[in-house]
């Protein structure tokens, strides 16, 4: 009889989620425990979760982490095949439903936590909560600041302008050393001013990535792909999703007060701001991260 694993080491998995679209996924902690479905942002691969944030979650959890399309293991096709930002939640809910999950507490970061909120309003019954790392809400409603005025969410603070301008100059093409480097830098502006940037652990990240991967080639999938159709302003307003929101005040990306926008526009949201935080996880983030998340999953 072939010997199975433990239930603590990582299993692999490749789920059919569409019709040719395939999904590498992995799984860790006990196989009975809630789970918890990590998804991560546009252009990232599952594997860039922290080892040290998935075992802290796979301590009380069955961590599921996987690939989204044209990332890592998973299918790359949208060269061949263009699909709409909302295929990435219908894939989420296709991993479940793969792997027999029937609820999950979901947690999304940057493009996750929009396609969260997708499964918020759209497959409440499969959620046991959601949380919301480093993204902007999928709403209309207007941010209503502590003085009472209010601001329409596209007049919110937009993206930091030198990740506008590194991301105007990416070499789709280049070689593996110059492109490592250019993600290095990339991942200097994510992470934001307030916590010392860690450039070797940050290029281990990218080498691992890469490594899993199996090429240093460059998708602009996500960033391409039809966005429009994903606004879930009546359904985020209305639902019984425990949703926690993480706030970093150093986000570049949706910086303050994005987060703050997030907690008001859906019903019941609280808020945790983690110090220092960016649009990254390094590792001063990642104990603060964890004891939040595992809080939330547990009341």
């Amino acid at each position: 009889m072939q010997q199975q694993p433990a239930p603590h080491h990582p299993r692999q998995h490749l789920v059919d989620a569409a019709p040719g679209v395939r999904l590498w996924a992995e799984e860790r902690g006990p196989v009975d425990a809630p789970p918890v479905l990590l998804v991560m942002g546009a252009m990232a691969s599952g594997v860039a979760w922290p080892e040290e944030l998935v075992d802290a979650l796979a301590v009380r959890h069955r961590v599921i982490r996987y690939d989204h399309r044209d990332t890592g293991r998973s299918t790359w096709s949208y060269t061949e095949e263009p699909y709409p930002l909302t295929d990435l939640a219908r894939d989420a809910v296709a991993l479940l439903d793969a792997l027999g999950v029937e609820r999950a507490h979901v947690v999304g970061m940057s493009l996750g936590g929009m396609l969260a909120q997708l499964l918020i309003a759209d497959h409440p019954e499969r959620l046991l909560s959601a949380t919301l790392i480093g993204t902007c809400a999928l709403s209309t409603t207007p941010y209503t600041h502590p003085d009472g005025t209010r601001t329409p969410p596209d007049r919110l603070p937009g993206i930091d302008p030198r990740l506008l301008e590194i991301w105007a100059h990416r070499a789709e093409d280049q070689d593996l050393a110059p492109e490592v480097d250019w993600r290095v830098e990339h991942g200097r502006l994510l992470a934001g001013d307030q916590i010392p940037y860690d450039e070797e652990a940050a290029r281990a990240m990218e080498r691992r990535v890469i490594e899993h991967t199996g090429h240093h080639r460059v998708s602009t999938a996500h960033a391409q792909a039809d966005d429009s159709g994903m606004v879930r302003t009546e359904a985020l307003a209305k639902t019984c999703v425990p949703t926690l929101v993480v706030s970093g005040p150093a986000e570049p990306v949706f910086p303050p007060p994005h987060a703050r926008h997030i907690a008001q526009v859906i019903r019941g949201a609280s808020l945790v701001e983690i110090p220092g935080m960016g649009h990254a996880l390094p590792q001063q983030v990642l104990a603060p991260l964890a004891e939040a998340i595992l809080d939330h999953t547990r009341t």
